[in-house]
């Protein structure tokens, strides 16, 4: 075995209650609490990013394709399904799902209150599986293949403010030449706790505002393009424009909700500082706590020395030991940074407030090559540090240290 890890590993494991002892828990204890609180702060940014993301794009799509007007109406010009871009569009393999849609602004008369609303009216693309989490109470619409039949989903923020309930009948008002209405039945409550959709949409057929428009069957108010990775967005839109026809326009769901998107890149640089500060004390932890045990193991660092060791060998004793620390830091550090994690993703132990945070519980999310960057950046920087106090080793007088009390 080689002597100096030999050394390393004696020093390391003193009989319990020692100072050298004392000094490796501590410098294990705030490398692997560092290590933890930096996996669970990304956990934590990527579960509330991803999850607010996913509601954006759940009600909107990765992209939106409309055609070109200079109103700033809520409500969509027509287009055909049998645009250029309705009939290539499946030549592009990132595509996963396309729905459409029309929007049409409305007043909902309840009992006392009346409310200004934007009716989303959705068709039998519409996917009914993925919408169904955000359901609360009822059920989704129905969506015959011939006529209507005038079934919506209102927001649990509309349904209270109106003291509506599931099976409820209202009346939606359309103001336009000449003023229509329509008579329809609550029969789901959905919430996302997002303000741009709660306060405002509620959820109908899409062929209800074909006839309020006089449109055709084949007209709609736009499509809801789905891609299979909206981290790659900015490299598929070129490819998407290639197919668009000269009268529409392709919109990103990140641009149209920019002041979301903005506002979750910010939350990047918060967590960055805060790993940054944590990571900084743990480094300096681990150098200030070799420093310690170099000045606590002066008289060894003498006898060997004045047995003939060479600087170099004694180097490499301490730059074991701050190896064997660090090792253990990171298993410890893994395992609870993880199994916070984990505990947290299957029980939702602990709760939010909805209302701030539009969500319920804390999320998390699996990141393992964010992970792995932590540990390896962590090890690095560490392995670095633990050069910087065994250079004092150089300085030891033997004879001195020797008498050194």
């Amino acid at each position: 075995m080689n002597l100096s890890y030999f050394i390393a590993k004696r020093i390391s494991f003193k009989k319990a209650g020692g100072f050298s002892a004392t000094i490796h828990k501590i410098a294990v204890g705030s490398l692997a609490l560092g290590l933890a609180v930096s996996l669970v702060s990304f956990m934590v940014l990527g579960g509330f990013q991803s999850t607010v993301s996913e509601k954006v794009y759940g009600f909107t799509g990765h992209y939106q394709v409309q055609r070109f007007t200079m109103s700033n109406d809520f409500e969509e010009s027509p287009f055909s399904l049998n645009s250029q871009f309705s009939q290539t569009h499946q030549i592009l393999p990132f595509i996963t799902k396309v729905q459409s849609f029309a929007h049409k602004a409305a007043l909902i008369k309840g009992e006392e209150e009346v409310q200004g609303v934007l009716m989303k009216g959705v068709g039998q693309d519409f996917d009914t599986l993925g919408f169904k989490k955000y359901l609360i109470e009822g059920r989704m619409l129905r969506i015959p293949d011939e006529g209507t039949s005038n079934e919506v989903l209102l927001s649990k923020y509309i349904a209270n403010q109106l003291l509506l309930n599931v099976g409820d009948k209202i009346t939606l008002y359309f103001v336009q030449d000449p003023p229509r209405y329509r008579r329809v039945e609550v029969v789901g409550i959905f919430e996302t706790y997002l303000e741009n959709f709660d306060q405002k949409i509620i959820i109908g057929e899409l062929q209800t505002i074909r006839n309020l428009n006089d449109w055709t069957k084949d007209q709609i108010g736009g499509l809801e393009i789905f891609v299979d990775d909206f981290a790659k967005i900015d490299s598929y839109t070129p490819k998407m424009e290639e197919l668009m026809d000269y009268d529409l326009k392709l919109i990103s769901s990140q641009d149209k909700f920019l002041e979301i998107f903005d506002w979750l890149k910010l939350l990047d640089n918060n967590v960055y500082v805060f790993i940054g500060l944590i990571g900084f004390v743990a480094i300096f932890n681990m150098g200030a706590i070799l420093f310690i045990l170099i000045m606590e193991r002066t008289q060894m660092i003498g006898l060997l020395k004045a047995l003939g060791s060479t600087n170099k060998q004694i180097r490499t004793i301490f730059f074991w030991n701050g190896i064997n620390i660090l090792l253990r830091g990171l298993v410890i550090g893994n395992a609870l940074g993880l199994g916070i994690g984990f505990l947290q993703d299957q029980f939702k132990l602990i709760p939010l407030d909805a209302a701030s945070y539009y969500m319920s519980y804390v999320p998390i999310d699996w990141n393992w090559p964010a992970f792995i960057m932590i540990n390896v950046g962590i090890t690095l920087m560490t392995a670095a540090v633990l050069l910087i106090p065994v250079m004092v080793i150089s300085r030891v007088d033997p004879i001195r240290s020797i008498r050194f009390d």
